[in-house]
């Protein structure tokens, strides 16, 4: 087995206060903890095993401790689908948490559909949840948020010419599809439109085609390393033009394999990348620095952006299982009428809306100066 692939989370404490003997919550867990996307998936496994021992220390959910099962996906549809028959045919769990990308997670849909377990997924893409599916739920910001946050900010901005450079993933797929679909309404043309490999380490070709259009600025979307890549080969072209970046990027990660290239990016965001830079007002901001501190206490460093779609799912499954109990179905049912003040925003589930989250609440634009995160304001 290798490390990783299983990881069981079954903390008891017992002291003269707090003795947790009644039956187990047994919850699974899918997350992409090797592989390409292991920055993804590393810190979502992190903060599910730390904020499942702060619940069981506190008395568990309904005096009933919390047992996670964790499986590392390695990013990979097929592996996937056979820990998601682990989780739900051996280990009988009343829940998923995860997959960490989007291709893992609609792979798994008929999956969980089938079997009747309700799935959060930590993943982007809007079709996860459109249609509404009732057994599927996500924590995730929606790509179709995050591009309106970007056109947004196009619209404001006299931008009216634009580029896409996409990833030919599940992610990359599903936010083309929201950039071509939503330029009209922001009222953007598209005057180019490329794609590249997952596994590409240049994509100057494109590039050049881009350039050839002239356009006002070029927004790319995907997942490191190939936005990185994108940002490199723009300055080495010498294109002037604005960069944009999807929030597939949001972690320290971009930078440091971008280097002096990310300078300037601009990308929309969760609002963990600046909590420091919210005002005192902002419901989120207390919650934020508290898990910012407390992982890293735990951990030595601070946690990517990604891990907050763990703590997110976690939390609404929290809620439903302390109204729920031991039931699928109940759980389901409580979690489209969950209400939480999470990391990547305020979710309001609904039986129409499995996502649950404000366009207006669930991103913030930042851009990258000196090497750090500052919110853009304007």
């Amino acid at each position: 087995m290798k490390k990783w692939s299983l990881l069981l989370v079954f903390i008891f404490w017992s002291s003269a206060s707090l003795v947790l003997a009644a039956k187990p919550y047994k919850i699974g867990a899918l997350f992409s903890i090797t592989g390409p996307t292991s920055f993804i998936g590393e810190p979502e496994r992190n903060t599910l095993v730390m904020l499942i021992e702060k619940i069981n220390k506190a008395g568990g959910i309904n005096g009933h401790p919390l047992q996670a099962i964790i499986y590392d996906t390695e990013g990979d549809e097929t592996n996937t689908l056979k820990k998601a028959t682990k989780l739900i045919i051996q280990d009988k769990v009343l829940a998923i948490i995860g997959p960490s990308r989007t291709g893992t997670t609609l792979a798994l849909i008929p999956f969980v559909e089938r079997y009747k377990v309700p799935l959060i997924s930590c993943a982007a893409g809007i079709k996860i949840v459109e249609p509404v599916r009732p057994w599927v739920f996500k924590t995730a910001q929606s790509d179709r948020l995050a591009v309106k946050k970007l056109y947004a900010y196009c619209k404001r901005h006299g931008i009216k010419r634009i580029a896409i450079i996409t990833v030919s993933n599940g992610f990359g797929q599903s936010g083309r599809e929201e950039l071509k679909h939503l330029a009209p309404e922001y009222g953007l043309e598209i005057v180019a439109d490329e794609i590249f490999g997952p596994k590409d380490v240049d994509m100057s070709p494109q590039l050049i085609r881009i350039r050839a259009k002239e356009p006002d600025a070029v927004i790319c979307w995907g997942t490191n390393p190939g936005p990185a890549i994108v940002a490199k080969n723009m300055r080495q072209l010498g294109m002037k033009q604005p960069l944009f970046m999807s929030h597939g990027v949001a972690s320290k990660r971009f930078i440091e394999l971008a280097g002096k290239a990310s300078e300037g990016v601009i990308l929309p965001a969760g609002k963990i990348l600046v909590a420091q830079q919210l005002p005192k007002s902002d419901p989120q901001r207390a919650l934020l620095l508290r898990y910012l501190a407390e992982y890293k206490a735990r951990y030595g460093k601070e946690p990517l952006t990604f891990g907050g779609h763990a703590y997110d799912a976690l939390l609404l499954l929290k809620q439903a299982l302390e109204k729920a109990g031991a039931d699928r179905d109940k759980i389901r049912q409580a979690l489209e009428h969950a209400h939480i003040v999470g990391i990547h925003g305020i979710f309001r589930m609904s039986p129409k809306d499995h996502n649950g989250l404000d366009p207006k609440e669930a991103f913030v634009l930042v851009r990258i100066q000196h090497g750090k995160w500052v919110m853009v304001k304007d």
